[in-house]
């Protein structure tokens, strides 16, 4: 940071100095003056306020008033005069005698004519009939982030990101408009450079790599995916050479994570009064002696072990490119460094990224390029939320129920640096110290990627093209895991498995070949005829391999020592998928004005059984330019107009490669010992169905694309209906065919939903300008229909003693995934119950139990709702009681400028969505465990003296079920990015050689106003469409700053 600072202060004084050595071109002291004035208007003769007119080369510049007229004061009549104004083209005109000057500007067609990548082509904006969403890099690169994705949130109508956690590096889920699968991927296709992927890994492109990214959302635009387009398809465009002189772009910053809130834990004073609750006659002889009593602990400060395990950590980014060429030759060299320390201790991402992209010209018909890009990426340490069946393995359990004091000042001192608790009785429970634990976990992940594409296209016979790729996607990833004894999973109090570790290999090769054949044509310059043909082949084969081992003996030698442990079993899957597809689309338009698209593709794919492998995905659209018509053009405030509509049918091929097979599965918990080595046993674990096929999607949309005002104001509104049929469920069977379950195709689940985008210019005049972009989307997902013998489907989740409850269920009418429990009446009071001669307590007859015996229940415990009024709270009281699914999600931009600076504010929210907090069951007086602390929540529990109706008394929780109590608004508002910048003046760095310089600070995540009492409502540690919204110890999201340079040679 110090030499960050002192290149940014050495820059600043040099261009000062230049500057002042020179006159500035606007100075005109002592020379005689002219005014020249004039009107400004549109193409229709109609004035426009708030043109900017400046001289060229200089400082001289005014803007037109309210009726379009100008005055302008010049030292000489020479020169030229430049008029601008959003939406129309920019005018230049030479100065001469003249003093007044009459100007008409035209409307700026780029906006209409600016190319979007679609599926095997470009279009322009003024030709797209589907509904296809264009994502502003610029705003896209000024949040700090390893993936594109990540800054994806709230930028693009019915695009929904969601993270499980805030780890370094860690995969995110995207759905567009909605999910429309119950049980396989959701996720969208992804087409980078060409080459899609269906699971590309994206942390491992450097974002300022990105040219441009094309999300296809209806099945207009996604049909040319056809068993891939479903879930939608989002295209990404890596920069490549341009013609002229040698570029060198070099960016970088520098920056700090902090964690973005800390769960209030109880106090000193409350923890031991909740021990004296607890457990008085174990818990008094350690808390109260040598004369202390509770009041003892007031004010004492405990040990924070959020303190202790959250860090600030560090982060930066460096990016440097070359690129160029000229007409028959074009280039870009780049590469890139990412280190970003996790705000946990012992966490981070580190990425090293190289690129090479070469287009030749061979003759004027024949074109040849290659694109290659390399990454290496490690992401290390302790993973917060691991799917265990205990909770005690979770990170946060232990940072956050580790007591804060013993009751021994010299013993406070020694559960610093001891791995366990000497008070917690192991018996019951390991609990290890969350410090030394994350201090000492190697759990590194490696990955080696590359991805290269090579192409050939030939223009012949004027109006045809036929192109031609090859590629190769290959990622090789090394898991490798040791736990020490000082770890969470290898201390000697946990599983029985002892020192352990693992190492474990995954290669993946994905080939491809595609050809096309294009043919463009107008025909009496009215009919213009744009076809496409073409076959592809794609095959992909994956290989998983690696060995582990328990009790070794040597644990200062780490992964080496691995080989002097007990081996388990060998794992190693190999599996190998091929698809094959034709393809045609045809675009037609008349006048321009008329605009027909339609697109066929057949795939074939190994995934299924013979009579099964090939389907077919038609597709339909068909746009109306309403502003191009005399009846809209006669509207002074339409500037533009599009109607736009579609239909066809997409599919899901994300099923495992061999669904359509009976399989057996290797088990380690049975089998035989060969030569001392464990030789796994095998059961039968999937009945084959030779009739599989694809989940097919219908989609119908319609939509509207209007600018008014001069281009100043511009909305598009899209309404989509999909319907997905032969969904892939795991349904239950005959018990004659010796399975419980097999999967077959059957259900139906329904999306429908609005989207809307405003893009305005508030103000734009010569020194200061501000635009806005809001987009908001509404979606309702429905299942129509399960399996006739499997009315609904409960989902679990397995942690804690909670593996045999289900928190979800998908209903007919109801979306893919609600919360699913009891419904929380409070807590027991005294009114509740008849208190017999002898003091105890008995509930009255017409009060119901929560689920326990009725003896066992006593004032303060917790309530459930008797939902059916049986007098009886059972598994027949469970509903619906939550939603995980928003009601709405979008997101607000504002990009102000002034001079040469830049601002940036964007603000994304979800509204509607429940959160299960988990976390809140275990830490609000959850499972009984000793010398665990609690939630700060929790002080205010249900005493005789304090008879809440909020929270139970120590063991007063019942049985453990899930609830609504827990069930938790996770509607939230974030300001998530804040970027301020500032352009150096291009004529003061030209005379450095200096292109471009720009210096900003940007901010990521600053603040979200939300009810939701855990550390984030974004947060899905178990992601699925079956159990989304699940908060149990995940990693915490960042707060992020960072200042950084863009400077251009």
């Amino acid at each position: 940071m110090k030499f960050y600072f002192v290149f940014i202060c050495a820059v600043l004084g040099f261009l000062e100095l230049r500057a002042a050595k020179k006159t500035e071109p606007g100075s005109f002291a002592g020379l005689a003056l002219i005014t020249i004035s004039g009107a400004v208007n549109d193409e229709k003769g109609s004035p426009i306020p708030g043109v900017t007119i400046r001289l060229k080369g200089s400082s001289i510049v005014t803007q037109s008033d309210g009726n379009g007229k100008f005055k302008l004061t010049l030292p000489e009549l020479k020169g030229a005069l430049v008029f601008s104004y959003t939406g129309y083209l920019s005018k230049e005109i030479p100065l001469s005698s003249a003093l007044i000057y009459h100007v008409k500007l035209f409307p700026d067609l780029k906006a209409l004519d600016e190319v979007v990548v679609i599926g095997y082509g470009t279009s322009t904006k003024r030709d797209l009939t589907g509904a296809v969403s264009q994502v502003k890099m610029e705003d896209l690169q000024k949040a700090p982030v390893a993936s594109f994705e990540e800054a994806l949130a709230g930028r693009v109508a019915g695009v929904q990101v969601s993270s499980s956690d805030g780890q370094p590096g860690a995969g995110l889920q995207i759905s567009i408009r909605g999910n429309n699968s119950v049980t396989q991927s959701n996720s969208p296709l992804y087409v980078i450079d060409g080459f899609p992927l269906e699971d590309p890994a994206n942390n491992v492109l450097n974002p300022a790599e990105i040219e441009s990214i094309d999300i296809l959302k209806d099945a207009s635009a996604t049909a040319i995916y056809g068993a891939r387009g479903a879930n939608g398809v989002i295209i990404v465009t890596t920069k490549k050479g341009k013609i002229g002189t040698p570029t060198i772009a070099y960016s970088n910053y520098f920056g700090f994570q902090k964690n973005l809130k800390k769960q209030e834990m109880l106090s000193a004073y409350e923890f031991v009064k909740y021990q004296l609750e607890f457990n008085p006659s174990v818990y008094t002889p350690i808390y109260l002696k040598d004369g202390k009593d509770l009041e003892s602990y007031r004010g004492v400060q405990g040990i924070d072990w959020q303190d202790r395990i959250f860090r600030t950590a560090p982060m930066q980014n460096h990016f440097l490119s070359v690129s160029g060429g000229t007409d028959k030759t074009r280039y870009s060299v780049s590469g890139s460094l990412l280190n970003q320390d996790g705000i946990i201790l012992n966490s981070g991402f580190k990425r090293y990224q190289g690129r090479i992209v070469l287009d030749q010209s061979i003759s004027p018909n024949l074109k040849v390029g290659v694109n290659t890009n390399y990454s290496y990426t490690k992401t290390y340490g302790t993973i917060a939320a691991e799917r265990n069946s205990s909770p005690t393995a979770s990170l946060m359990y232990s940072v956050w129920g580790y007591r804060p004091i013993t009751g021994d000042p010299l013993k406070d001192d020694q559960i610093l640096n001891q791995p366990f608790d000497p008070d917690v009785n192991p018996s019951a429970e390991y609990r290890i110290n969350p410090v030394i634990s994350t201090q000492n976990e190697y759990n590194p992940s490696f990955v080696n990627a590359l991805m290269a594409n090579a192409y050939a296209e030939y223009k012949f016979l004027k109006n045809f093209t036929f192109r031609t790729s090859g590629g190769l996607t290959k990622r090789s990833t090394r898991k490798e895991i040791f736990n020490n004894s000082n770890t969470r999973s290898g201390n000697p109090l946990s599983s029985g498995n002892g020192i352990n570790g693992s190492i474990t290999n995954f290669d993946l090769t994905d080939l491809l070949n595609e050809n096309t054949l294009t043919f463009k044509k107008t025909l009496n310059k009215v009919h213009n005829i744009n076809a496409l043909a073409g076959f592809t082949l794609q095959k992909t084969s994956s290989f998983v391999y690696g060995f582990s081992a328990t009790q070794v003996p040597n644990e200062s030698l780490g992964i080496s020592g691995l080989d002097e442990g007990i081996p388990n079993r060998l794992t190693s899957i190999r599996s190998e998928a091929a698809l094959m597809s034709f393809l045609t689309r045809l675009n037609y338009s008349y006048k321009s004005r008329y605009l027909f698209t339609a697109s066929l593709r057949a795939d074939g794919s190994s995934k299924f059984a013979k009579g099964n492998q090939w389907a077919y995905f038609p597709s339909g659209s068909f746009a109306w330019l309403l502003g191009e018509e005399a009846f809209v053009k006669k509207l002074p405030y339409v500037s533009s107009a599009k109607l736009r509509t579609s239909y066809g049918l997409t599919g899901n091929n994300r099923v495992s490669d061999y669904a359509s097979m009976s399989t057996l599965q290797i088990i380690s918990t049975s089998g035989y010992n060969f030569n001392n080595s464990p030789f796994g046993g095998s059961i039968p674990n999937l009945l084959g169905n030779r009739n599989l096929k694809w989940e097919s999607t219908a989609q119908a949309d319609i939509g509207l694309d209007i600018g008014l005002f001069k281009e100043r104001v511009s909305l598009t509104v899209d309404y989509y209906d999909k319907k997905t049929y032969d969904l892939l469920l795991n349904s239950s069977l005959a018990p004659s065919q010796g399975y419980l379950t097999g999967i077959r195709n059957v259900g139906k689940v329904g999306n429908k939903g609005w989207e809307f985008t405003i893009n305005t210019v508030n103000i734009q005049n010569k020194n200061f300008s501000w635009n806005t972009n809001f987009n908001i989307s509404f979606n309702r997902n429905k299942v129509i229909r399960l399996a006739e013998q499997d009315p609904s489907i409960l989902s679990r989740i397995t942690w804690g003693n909670f593996n045999n409850a289900y928190p979800y269920i998908a209903l007919p009418g109801h979306p893919i995934a609600q919360f699913y429990g009891y419904v929380w009446d409070g807590v027991y009071q005294y009114a509740d119950f008849n208190q017999l001669a002898n003091g105890t307590y008995v509930l009255k007859d017409n009060i119901p139990n929560n689920g326990q015996s009725r003896a066992t229940i006593q004032p303060g415990f917790i309530k459930y709702k008797d939902i059916n009024g049986d007098g009886v709270v059972n598994s027949f009281d469970q509903t619906i009681i939550g939603d995980p699914n928003p009601i709405h999600t979008g997101g607000l931009s504002n990009n102000f400028s002034y001079k040469g600076f830049d601002l940036n504010v964007f603000f994304q929210w979800s509204y509607g969505n429940d959160v299960l907090n988990a976390n809140r069951i275990e830490f609000e007086g959850g499972e009984n465990r000793s010398a665990l602390n609690m939630f700060a929540s929790y002080a205010n529990r249900w005493t005789p003296e304090n008879q809440t109706n909020e929270l139970y008394k120590v063991y007063g929780q019942g049985p453990l079920v899930y609830s609504s109590r827990t069930i938790e608004d996770g509607s939230y508002l974030r300001l998530k990015t804040v970027a301020l910048g500032y352009s150096f003046n291009a004529a003061l760095l030209k005379r450095i050689k200096v292109k471009g310089l720009r210096i900003y600070a940007s901010a990521q995540n600053l603040y979200t106003w939300t009810k939701y009492t855990g550390l984030d409502p974004d947060v899905s540690t178990w992601p699925s469409a079956l159990t989304p919204g699940f908060d149990w110890s995940a990693y915490p999201k960042a707060r992020t700053l960072t200042f950084g340079l863009n400077l251009t040679l």
